[in-house]
């Protein structure tokens, strides 16, 4: 089994028992510019994935 990150409508399979950063830093995606999301809840990127997790992301956008 798998857990899953969604991005911009794009879906990654991951494996679980990583953290979210560390999947992120192989996905390539910038911690930086992202919020992370569970079951509609923010969650920290040292959370560590377990099989079936669907992990949102949303893009922080700034302006000035």
């Amino acid at each position: 089994m798998t857990a899953k990150v969604i991005y911009r409508n794009r879906e990654y399979n991951v494996k679980p028992g990583k953290t979210v950063r560390h999947s992120l830093k192989e996905l390539g995606i910038n911690r930086e510019s992202v919020l992370l999301t569970r079951d509609n809840e923010l969650i920290t990127d040292d959370y560590i994935l377990r099989e079936r997790d669907i992990i949102r992301l949303i893009a922080v956008i700034s302006g000035g």
